[in-house]
């Protein structure tokens, strides 16, 4: 089982950008998929955008498409969120989260098994 650790959180101002990264130890596979979700209190967590281990396939939700950038750095296990243009409704506890890559239901929390501890964004207006 992958283990995941999240860092790169904090607060910003409205329009800025912050990079989060997910370090991953233990085995990866080039089916291995890294998702980012998010959750904001009182809300359920949400789909924020998903890369195969790969690199050959990346979804980003429709609410951070554009905006957001996820890429991986094989060297280094690791992926990173870059999040631009930032808005107060990015407000959340980002967490990135790892499973086997099957195409369908990715966007579902129940699709991963391995979770990080998660990060928080601040994004003032």
């Amino acid at each position: 089982q992958v283990q995941l650790v999240e860092s790169g959180g904090g607060l910003v101002q409205a329009g800025g950008s912050l990079r989060l990264s997910c370090a991953a130890s233990g085995r990866t596979f080039s089916s291995t998929a890294v998702a980012w979700f998010r959750q904001a209190p009182g809300n359920e967590r949400e789909f924020v955008g998903v890369i195969v281990w790969s690199g050959d396939r990346i979804v980003y939700s429709d609410a951070v498409k554009g905006r957001f950038t996820i890429s991986r750095d094989n060297a280094k296990n690791t992926v990173y969120l870059q999040m631009n243009s930032l808005k107060p409704e990015d407000t959340a506890v980002y967490y990135c989260a790892a499973g086997f890559w099957t195409g369908v239901y990715y966007s579902r929390a129940a699709q991963y098994n391995s979770w990080g501890q998660g990060t928080q964004v601040r994004v003032s207006s």
